[in-house]
């Protein structure tokens, strides 16, 4: 009996592997819209933070996010601003 069924259910199997294969490529296709982002990227929200510690009084906080975001981020929209924002502090960066 299982030598009956066996074929029978490698066929259906297969038909929904090759389905998704094929249609894989077009379900990745277009490149996501930033206006319809769910999260913002890291790099964004660091250099918000640096400057909720800037509005916030807190140079510390601040300096050490700007740092982190130039070593961890260096090609990042941000991190040219950051470096910037470092040297008119007078803080090297990293």
């Amino acid at each position: 009996m299982h030598s009956v069924l066996l074929p029978l259910l490698r066929a259906p199997a297969a038909a929904v592997l090759l389905g998704a294969l094929a249609t894989a490529p077009f379900q990745c296709a277009r490149d996501p819209d930033p206006e319809k982002a769910m999260e913002e990227p890291a790099e964004d929200a660091l250099y918000e933070l640096a400057e909720q510690f800037r509005e916030k009084g807190d140079k510390e906080a601040r300096i050490t996010t700007l740092r982190f975001l130039v070593t961890r981020y260096p090609s990042s929209r941000f991190a040219e601003r950051a470096r910037r924002e470092l040297a008119e502090l007078g803080i090297a960066s990293p």
